[in-house]
C-alpha cells in the first residue's frame, strides 16, 4: 500500500513539474494582432498535393486558400484551432484522393457532432456514421461537453448539407471501436476525428486503425487524427481515457499497416516555428490560439494519418 502511495505521488509530481515548466512557456502568448480574427479569410478551392504525407497540425496550414475553402463548406469559423485542423486534413486528404464522390460509401468512427457526415452526405456520398452508446458516454463525460452523438439528428448541418439529401444520405448506428463489428464492411473511405486516443491504451488505439482498414475496400482510403506528444519519444500517458502517441508509436502503425500489404502514406513530423505555434495552451483551453496544448505536462498537438488499403 505505501509502494502504491509513493509512487502515485511520485507520478503527480512529475506531472507537476511538467505541467509548471510548459506554464511559462504558456505566458508568451503572442500579440492580439497575430491571432484574433486572424488568419484571413481567403478565396480558393481545394488544392490538390496539400496534404501529400501524414503529418501534424501546423500553422501555415491555416493560411492557405483551401483552408478557408473547407471552412466555409463545413460552417466553421476560420480560426487557428487544432479540432478545425483536424477536420480539414479528413476532407481534404480523402477530396484530393478521389474518394469523395456521388455513391461513394463512408464510414464514421466516433463522430460526435462534427461536420463531416453532413459534408459526405452533401457530396452523394452515402454515409454510416458511429458513435459509442449513450452510457458510456455518459461515463466518459463526452454527452456533458457536446462531444458524442447520440443519434443521427445531432450530425444534422442544414448550412453544410440540405435535410433531404443529408436523410437520404445518412444513416446512424452505436459502434464500440475495440470492437467494430464484422458487418461493417465494403466502405470506400473511413475517418475518425480525435477518437482513437480514447480508447483505453496505445495499443488499442494503434489496433483500432488496423482494424478499421478491414471495414474498406481493397483501394479504399481511412484518414484517423489524434493527439501527438512531441515532447517526448519516451515518457508519455498510457492505459488512460486519454492516451498520447509518441513518433514511435506511430511509426510502429506504419510497420504494423505496411506489413499486411496496406499503404500509409509517409509521415512529416517537422513541427512550424510560426508565432501562434509557439504559444502552449493549458487549462482552461483557448478557443484560440489553440494549436498546442499541455496535456498531464506534455507538449500536445494533432496528428493525421493517411493510408490505403492494399489490394489483396
Amino acid at each position: 500500500m505505501l509502494e502504491t502511495q509513493v509512487a502515485r505521488l511520485a507520478q503527480a509530481l512529475e506531472e507537476h513539474r511538467r505541467e509548471t515548466r510548459l506554464l511559462y512557456s504558456a505566458l508568451a502568448l503572442p500579440e492580439r494582432s497575430a491571432w484574433d480574427g486572424q488568419p484571413p479569410l481567403l478565396n480558393g478551392q481545394p488544392g490538390q498535393n496539400v496534404f501529400p504525407f501524414s503529418t501534424v497540425c501546423r500553422q501555415d496550414s491555416f493560411e492557405t486558400p483551401a483552408f478557408s475553402y473547407w471552412c466555409r463548406r463545413l460552417d466553421e469559423g476560420l480560426r487557428y484551432h487544432r479540432k478545425l485542423w483536424e477536420f480539414v486534413f479528413i476532407c481534404q486528404a480523402l477530396w484530393e484522393r478521389g474518394a469523395i464522390r456521388p455513391g461513394a460509401r463512408g464510414l464514421g468512427f466516433g463522430v460526435g457532432s462534427e461536420p463531416l457526415s453532413a459534408y459526405f452526405a452533401s457530396e452523394g456520398c452515402r454515409i454510416t456514421a458511429t458513435d459509442m452508446a449513450v452510457e458510456r458516454a455518459e461515463e466518459m463525460g463526452w454527452i456533458l461537453t457536446n462531444e458524442h452523438a447520440q443519434g443521427k439528428a445531432a450530425l444534422r448541418k442544414p448550412a453544410v448539407c440540405p435535410d433531404d439529401l443529408f436523410d437520404a444520405n445518412v444513416e446512424f448506428r452505436t459502434c464500440d471501436m475495440n470492437h467494430v463489428p464484422d458487418d461493417l464492411t465494403g466502405y470506400d473511405f473511413c475517418w475518425s476525428a480525435c477518437a482513437f486516443e480514447h480508447l483505453g491504451s496505445i495499443e488499442k488505439g494503434l489496433a483500432f486503425v488496423e482494424r478499421s482498414i478491414e471495414c474498406l475496400k481493397p483501394g479504399g482510403w481511412a484518414v484517423h487524427t489524434s493527439e501527438y506528444n512531441y515532447g517526448s519519444n519516451t515518457e508519455t500517458i498510457d492505459h488512460q481515457d486519454t492516451v498520447l502517441f509518441r513518433r514511435r508509436d506511430l511509426e510502429d502503425l506504419v510497420a504494423r499497416l505496411q506489413a499486411k500489404g496496406h499503404r500509409a502514406a509517409p509521415f512529416d513530423f517537422s513541427m512550424g516555428n510560426g508565432l501562434v505555434e509557439q504559444y502552449i495552451d493549458v487549462m482552461p483551453y483557448r478557443d484560440q490560439p489553440h494549436l498546442r496544448m499541455s496535456l498531464w505536462g506534455h507538449p500536445t498537438t494533432s496528428v493525421g494519418v493517411i493510408i490505403q488499403r492494399g489490394e489483396a
